[in-house]
């Protein structure tokens, strides 16, 4: 999925590039208030993802400039599917951008497929997954990203607040159901697929209120486990004092390579919040503003994920899948 790129500590980097100088394999080149290079190296064409991005894909028949809208219209077989890396994520608000599987699907040009970047997050704004899909990775990949906003584990173990709520399970369901049988509309293979799986606040935040899986193997390798972020250091549990489960040092990722089991530990959330002024940020509780830790009084803000979603890159950066 991503090239090789080291990070060092944990900041937001501003991308910088020579102007005219010709920009490599999956490197940006072109976007909203982009300033470096906008021809890419023999073999690549500079082809759009968004307003925002453009990316240096493999290829001829691409778009040859970056003001090229996307196509809208789903195919049977999406295009570059057998160059593609394909994520398949799940989780809950942290996670959700409100993709649909029956709607139009990732493709060259729109690498979350539906609906149009950044989709319907928890904070308005992009989140973790939309950064690590379409700014910081160094490669084609097609993300069908399956949270659902409140879900939890399994509905049978934690009720979520509404019943239309799609569980942690209800989502792998969904994608067995789906493309878990690697069809024509999605080709992936173990080698070229990750799974991500980012859960627990709400089965923490029901439980306070409320004092089956299905066992499939289809081919699934890699595995990247988010566990809980610190939810007692948010601005509803510092009103409402509710919040009695405390994490320590969260931010757990794993991910598991073939038979090759790597295990890197980020504290993203801890190290911000107790630093905010360092990373930007008017401090560790306020919500909602300009210059905010939390987007809203639950969840954080875009801004935040832009950090997380730049750790886990360079955690998925060199990894061959």
């Amino acid at each position: 999925m991503f090239s090789t790129l080291t990070f060092v500590g944990l900041y937001i980097f501003t991308l910088t590039a020579v102007v005219n100088a010709q920009q490599p394999t999956w490197a940006q080149c072109g976007g909203n208030g982009w300033t470096g290079g906008t021809t890419c190296v023999s073999g690549t064409v500079c082809t759009f993802l968004n307003d925002w991005y453009s990316q240096c894909i493999p290829g001829t028949a691409a778009p040859s400039s970056s003001s090229s809208a996307p196509s809208t219209t789903p195919t049977s077989t999406p295009v570059g599917a057998d160059k593609a890396n394909y994520w398949f994520s799940f989780g809950d608000s942290y996670t959700q951008t409100q993709f649909s599987p029956s709607g139009i699907l990732p493709s060259i040009g729109n690498a979350l497929g539906n609906p149009p970047y950044p989709g319907f997050t928890a904070v308005g704004g992009t989140n973790w997954i939309d950064v690590d899909t379409v700014v910081f990775n160094k490669s084609l990949i097609f993300t069908y990203n399956y949270a659902y906003g409140g879900a939890t584990i399994d509905a049978s173990l934690v009720t979520p607040y509404e019943p239309t709520v799609l569980s942690m399970t209800d989502q792998v369901n969904q994608f067995l159901t789906t493309v878990a049988n690697k069809p024509a509309s999605t080709p992936w293979t173990s080698s070229n697929a990750l799974f991500s799986f980012f859960i627990g606040i709400n089965d923490i935040g029901n439980s306070y209120y409320q004092s089956g899986s299905r066992d499939a193997n289809v081919g699934a390798r890699n595995f990247l486990f988010i566990n809980v972020p610190p939810i007692d250091r948010s601005p509803l549990c510092h009103v409402t004092n509710r919040c009695w489960h405390k994490m320590h040092q969260p931010g757990h990722l794993k991910i598991r390579h073939r038979r090759v089991q790597l295990e890197t530990r980020i504290k993203p959330f801890g190290t911000v919040l107790d630093n905010p002024t360092k990373y930007g940020f008017v401090d560790a509780t306020s919500y909602g503003g300009t210059g905010d830790f939390w987007g809203n009084n639950y969840h954080p803000s875009s801004a935040f994920h832009t950090i997380l979603g730049q750790q886990i890159a360079g955690i998925l950066n060199g990894t061959v899948w």
